[in-house]
């Protein structure tokens, strides 16, 4: 039997969407020894008929307890941090207090928090990611929330007056166990922000490219703040930001037990609209045919485009480049004709570069790259990030190629 990772409920039978030649994983990103092996998967994506909850039938990815960011010292992301902060510090009069990011990384996210007048910490599984925060100074130790009752090894700090949690929890097979070890090591009124990203985005677009074995799990507002709740915290505020990401602010609820289902609306006034949002709890048999046929309407949408635009390519004699070796640029590499009109794919991150893209086996290459071997086009597929890059390619490449993006299902000029 296949449960649901948030209920335990029993997955029904029929999978919302099939994915099939997709990159087996966004990070273990195979070099030239092991691309010959590299092979694509077909992924089952499936909704839970109780809480509503949409994620892959699959195991982990191996590194699922490590948090990997190749965009965590871009501006667009920096800047974004700084806001939060200043918000949640600001209205909620958290100064002095010690906040905590659970899977921190290399401290990129807790590093500029450090700009604020808070203690700060951070717990990180693998173990080169810890020294390389450690080497910049920052309050980090290696660890996992691997139990519901389990005391963090900085215990000597805690407990913890704020929890933070960036993009991780859509990675967990056990996203109630790790919230309640969290839980457990906070104060009696501890505070947390959680982000990650939104159903609501991959549906309202059909960016089926989205999906990517790494997020075992993809939550919506509602299916989000069930969660929450379930595992002993009150919803104080929810957001969409950056365009496809969910953040909720919560506050440990100190009168949760175990088990507890009550006011599972995580404390927000209003009904939580389920049923009038595709693929979501409340009527999860209407909302699964509607986003079965979302996500087949946007696969169609986007490979035609695609398609045009490799056939456009080819008739002109024009060559192209990606940029953007994220998990969306390797799923449409390997379920467009992008891998096979495409030269190279660009990524500014050091540890990508010389590498192979999952499935498409598309080498991945630094922007230099483009003085040995120019294009003339560029497509960048790094949603959230695409005016930072476009304006990188006007400054530094010469002469500038035609800059496109994918906007949504629609190849679009910059």
């Amino acid at each position: 039997m296949k449960h649901c990772i948030a209920c335990r409920t029993t997955l029904p039978e029929k999978p919302l969407f099939v994915l099939e030649d997709a990159p087996a994983s966004a990070q273990n990103i195979p070099d030239s020894q092991e691309v010959n092996q590299d092979r694509g998967v077909t992924l089952g994506l499936y909704q839970c008929p109780e809480c509503g909850l949409v994620q892959f039938d699959c195991t982990p990815v191996s590194y699922y307890r490590d948090v990997i960011r190749a965009g965590g010292f871009s501006t667009t992301m920096t800047e974004l941090r700084r806001r939060q902060y200043e918000h949640l510090i600001g209205t909620y009069r958290l100064e002095g207090k010690k906040f905590l990011e659970v899977g921190c990384g290399r401290g990129e996210f807790i590093k500029v928090l450090t700009e604020f007048p808070v203690e700060v910490y951070g717990m990180e599984h693998k173990a080169e990611l810890v020294e390389i925060a450690r080497g910049q100074g920052l309050k980090v130790w290696q660890e996992f929330p691997e139990e519901p009752g389990q005391r963090f090894a900085g215990e000597t700090q805690g407990p913890f007056d704020v929890f933070l949690s960036f993009n991780f929890l859509e990675h967990q097979p056990r996203p109630d166990v790790m919230l309640q070890a969290i839980r457990h090591n906070l104060a009696e009124d501890g505070m947390g922000l959680v982000t990650v990203p939104a159903l609501e985005y991959i549906l309202e677009q059909g960016s089926y490219y989205e999906l990517i074995r790494d997020h075992i799990a993809y939550y919506s507002f509602d299916t989000l703040r069930q969660l929450l709740t379930r595992n002993g915290f009150t919803v104080l505020e929810e957001e969409m930001v950056n365009r496809d990401t969910l953040s909720m602010i919560v506050r440990k609820n100190p009168e949760w037990v175990p088990g507890d289902r009550q006011g599972e609306d995580g404390g927000l006034s209003g009904s939580s609209g389920a049923e009038n949002r595709p693929g979501e709890g409340g009527k999860p048999g209407a909302g699964e045919t509607a986003a079965a046929r979302t996500l087949a309407r946007g696969y169609d949408q986007v490979t035609r485009e695609i398609r045009r635009l490799a056939d456009t390519l080819a008739a002109n004699g024009k060559t192209l480049a990606v940029w953007g070796a994220s998990h969306q640029g390797f799923t449409l590499a390997a379920t467009t004709d992008l891998g096979r009109c495409a030269g190279y794919i660009i990524d500014s991150a050091p540890f990508k570069q010389g590498r192979y893209a999952p499935a498409s086996h598309l080498p991945i290459v630094a922007p230099d790259h483009f003085r040995q071997e120019p294009v003339d086009v560029v497509l960048i597929v790094a949603p959230g990030y695409t005016g930072e890059i476009a304006e990188i390619i006007r400054r530094r490449f010469s002469p500038c190629p035609r800059i496109l993006t994918l906007r949504t299902d629609r190849i679009e000029e910059l």
